[in-house]
């Protein structure tokens, strides 16, 4: 042997075998190149559409809770036997709240007007109920100062402090009881007046419209009252929102927690039937994609199996072509779904823009399952593939028969 040919064979020696075993992947790939892309197609589609659905469950999801949201609260707390709760209730739950979502405490008493007819009013913080209850039609809300007239420009000679005007925000029904032409009236509880004059009114078509609501402030001077509810709107899933829920009842043991059902069953009912549409169409294009795969790698085992038996003849063991097998279905998923990912993304941001008018988010963290589904799909479908594979008989096939 040359000396030539013995470098040859010594550099060909050190070449690892992962080379080796990477080159028969490309070879095999570009020498079935229309196998190989038909299959890719299939991937790529199954994955871009799992992809959408995905990234467009996870963004709807997060709009439809923020949405909810703005409905009010979906957790209500109240004093046992109709009891007052502790002055400091309200800053337990935005503990136990931490940032996840917006609370409100609210007072409640029966008062009457100048005419004697009964009529509730409630206390209330007007920022945080203007942040809780968005779905409340409001004219005008009152603003966090100490009097309308000294807002206005003081108070005449002849008025007392104790006579100063006090924002409220009226009911539209019981505007129509207490100010028909938008005067300021009086309002008496055990024997205190409480001088009040409306800046806005409101209108739910609930109890709101029967109310007047005065800040909470001004309703505990007044009243002597301290709030018996506090309204929640907590975000999250619903084993998050059952959470605060436990936790407000060990934070509050005077308190009754209570959840809002008609806000908490409408919201996972949507959120069921959402999750089950997208689920069973990204189901459905992937049992067809593996449908498809599974067709080409079949092909690829009969076109091939002269390869196999060969590979056999030469010592080549059944447990490395089963690998070498799933290593290509392997690549092929993986090189699926990173195609399909980069598609899919752009079909949800399509998608939020026609139908929903709103930006969707790429979500980053529907790549691993989009992958691992990917690759999932291809290496099942090669079950059967390998499962053929074994049965070839090298003497059977290298004799033609």
């Amino acid at each position: 042997m040359s000396h030539s040919a013995r470098d040859l064979a010594a550099s060909r020696a050190h070449v690892p075998h992962t080379s080796m075993f990477l080159r028969m992947l490309v070879r095999a790939a570009v020498l079935r190149r229309g196998r190989a892309v038909s299959a890719l197609f299939a991937m790529v589609v199954a994955a871009a559409v799992t992809t959408a659905m995905l990234n467009l469950y996870v963004d709807v999801q997060a709009k439809l809770r923020r949405e909810f949201r703005n409905y009010g609260a979906n957790i209500i707390v109240v004093g046992k036997d109709g009891a007052s709760l502790p002055p400091d209730a309200l800053a337990h739950v935005d503990s136990v709240l931490a940032g996840r979502g917006i609370a409100a405490s609210f007072g409640l008493v029966v008062a009457r007007t100048s005419d004697g007819q009964p009529i509730v009013v409630a206390g209330a913080d007007f920022e945080r109920v203007r942040q809780l209850d968005r779905w409340w039609s409001v004219s005008n809300w009152p603003s966090e100062v100490p009097t309308l007239r000294q807002a206005q420009g003081g108070l005449s000679r002849a008025e007392s402090p104790r006579e100063m005007r006090h924002p409220a925000l009226v009911g539209v029904r019981a505007m129509a009881v207490v100010a028909p032409k938008n005067q300021g009236f009086d309002l008496s509880f055990q024997g205190r007046i409480l001088h009040v004059s409306p800046v806005g009114t409101v209108q739910t078509g609930a109890a709101e419209d029967s109310r007047i609501y005065v800040s909470l402030a001004d309703f505990v001077a007044w009243t002597g009252v301290q709030p018996s509810t506090i309204e929640v709107a907590a975000s999250g899933s619903p084993e998050e929102v059952a959470g605060i829920m436990n936790q407000l009842t060990q934070a509050i043991p005077v308190g009754e927690v209570r959840p809002v059902r008609q806000i908490m069953e409408g919201e996972a009912r949507v959120l069921g039937k959402t999750r089950a549409t997208l689920l069973a169409a990204a189901a459905l294009i992937i049992l067809t994609a593996a449908l498809c795969v599974l067709s080409t790698l079949m092909g690829w085992v009969f076109d091939r199996r002269r390869d196999f038996a060969i590979m056999k003849a030469l010592g080549a063991s059944g447990r490395l072509l089963n690998g070498f097998f799933a290593a290509e279905a392997a690549v092929l998923g993986a090189t699926g779904a990173l195609i399909g990912f980069v598609v899919g993304i752009g079909i949800a941001a399509w998608i939020g823009r026609v139908n929903f008018h709103a930006p969707v988010v790429p979500r980053l963290s529907v790549l691993p399952v989009v992958l691992a589904g990917s690759m999932a799909v291809t290496l099942l479908s090669a079950i059967l593939p390998i499962a053929l594979l074994r049965r070839v008989q090298p003497a059977v096939i290298l004799r033609g028969e």
